[in-house]
This record gives C-alpha cells, structure tokens and sequence, in this order.
C-alpha cells in the first residue's frame, strides 16, 4: 500500500492560502470579462435604438397640396417629404434630387412648372389649403404644421414674381437679376428658408439698396 502524506498545519495553511488565491484570481478574472462584455454591447445597442428612433423635422414648401413642417425617420429621402406633402398637378419634380437623403431642419422648395410662353403653372391644390392628417408614400412620417386656408401659392401673383416659388429663369427676367444672381437667390431660399417679405431679397450677396429699389415693385414674398 502506498505511503499516506501527512502534512503538518502550516503546510495545510499553506496549500489552503494558494488554493484560495486560485479561486479569488479565477472569479476576479470572470468578472473582469463579464463586465467588459456588458461594455462592450451596451453602446452598440443604445447607438442602435437612438438611430431607430430619431426623427427629422423638414419644411416643404412651394408647389405642393399641404405645405408645412414633416416629421420624417431617419433615412427619409426627399421623394417621402414631397408625397406627404403631396405634390401639385405644376409640380416640377424632375428638377428635385428625390433620391436624396433629407437632413434634420432643411426646407424642400418644390418648383413649378412653367408654360413656354414663361408663365407659371399653379397647383390646384394650393388655391384653398386643406387641413388633416397627411400620407406620406413611404407610409410613414407626420405632418407638424401647415396652412388650413391661403390663397394660391405661385411664383406669380397679381403679375409679381414670387420669390419664394419662382425658380431661376423666373427671377432671371426681374431687372437687373442675371442668370448667375438667380441662381443665389434660389441657394439662399433653400439654405435659409423662404423670404419672410421683400426687404429680405437684400440678404442676397449682391443685392443693395440700389437694385433692392429697382426690384420692390415687381416681387412679392407671399
């Protein structure tokens, strides 16, 4: 029969105290993992559910049924805003990047089409406002606010240019308004939102007090 060990007490304390500190290393060790784990996962997953639940507030405007403020998710593109607003029959889409993605606070200018003689189309749908819930062609987005009556939105009205629908060529027969000015009216109105009256076609770089007295009595803002 093979020889029993017989270990004094100090030697006991001893192979206690390392099999102690295996045991405490192991479980500190796990800890350490299980919690880098959570860590770890935790940000993707609140990343995740605050890209699926961000919402985009875009302003549409122009020619278009129900103009006003949208509430979009995430990803939208400008085609989604347009059809919740609804486009007009003088809608000129094609002059739109549909297939954009819309950005949080920006403003969706629809044009409208023009005749060839130079005069505007108007949407029918613009002459009386409506009021209730919009749909939107993705099947999903909110309308924030918008009129319940106006009259016509054109980019002509009583023979003035409107300049918050008249696209370039139609600014571009004002006085003093080249192709090249046009065009920074129209990317000023898309970038800052529409004029809030005449006096605000200033704001425009280069147009002064001089060429503003030559415009007023031929632009409205309405």
């Amino acid at each position: 029969m093979g020889r029993i060990i017989q270990l004094d007490r100090k030697q006991q304390l001893i192979i206690l105290l390392l099999v102690g500190v295996i045991l405490f290393g192991g479980g500190y060790r796990y800890a350490q993992m299980k919690e880098r784990a959570a860590n770890e996962g935790k940000p993707v997953l609140e990343n995740a559910t605050e890209n699926k639940t961000k919402e985009l507030q875009v302003h549409v405007a122009g020619a278009v049924v129900r103009p006003g403020v949208y509430k979009l998710p995430q990803g939208a593109r400008v085609i989604d805003a347009v059809n919740m607003a609804g486009p007009g029959e003088g809608a000129e889409l094609d002059s739109l990047k549909l297939a954009s993605l819309v950005t949080d606070g920006q403003t969706i200018l629809v044009p409208f089409k023009t005749s060839s003689a130079g005069s505007t189309v108007a949407a029918p749908g613009n002459i009386a406002g409506t009021s209730g819930s919009a749909t939107s062609g993705s099947g999903h987005g909110t309308m924030v606010s918008g009129p319940g009556t106006g009259q016509a939105s054109s980019a002509s009205v009583s023979g003035l240019v409107n300049i918050n629908t008249a696209d370039s060529s139609q600014l571009d027969t004002l006085p003093g308004i080249g192709p090249a000015l046009a065009q920074r009216i129209v990317q000023y109105r898309e970038t800052n939102g529409p004029f809030n009256s005449v006096e605000d076609i200033k704001n425009v770089s280069g147009i002064g007090d001089k060429k503003f007295e030559d415009l007023k009595d031929k632009i409205t803002a309405r």
